[in-house]
């Protein structure tokens, strides 16, 4: 199950970070846009992207979730790409991940199978929202 913090911010206007492992091992990390249902975090992708083929050979991934208003707060989310759906769902879920982030449907051209991917939890952080300290020459006296 999603902690109810976190499904907040993947389904509010957030941005989020998705790292998956390179063939050698290294992290890679992208941004993405970010969804999620109960039990998952959502990222949608193209077969062609290297993030695709990185889950596909390992599934383990992280997003972390960055909240707009506050970037001091945010979730991580360290799991296991579970499922990938592909086809006519696909497609409807960046359409609708568009209308959220940019206010339309996605009206770039597709030229590439679309993916959803869904991570399923194994380790879930919610840190308090802490915003570092102020430089001492703006504290008033």
């Amino acid at each position: 199950m999603l902690e109810d913090k976190i499904r907040q911010l993947a389904t509010a206007k957030n941005y989020a970070v998705l790292s998956t492992l390179m063939p050698d091992g290294q992290p890679q990390s992208q941004v993405v846009w970010v969804d999620a249902d109960d039990e998952h975090v959502i990222v949608n992708t193209v077969v062609t992207h290297q993030k695709f083929k990185n889950v596909e050979r390992d599934p383990r991934a992280t997003v972390t979730i960055i909240d707009a208003a506050n970037p001091y707060r945010y979730a991580e989310v360290r799991g296991r790409v579970v499922e990938v759906i592909r086809g006519d769902e696909a497609r409807a879920h960046i359409d609708a991940l568009s209308q959220r982030y940019l206010g339309h449907p996605y009206d770039r051209e597709i030229t590439a199978e679309r993916v959803i991917l869904k991570i399923a939890p194994i380790r879930q952080r919610t840190p308090a929202a802490e915003a570092p300290n102020p430089p001492t020459d703006q504290l008033k006296s």
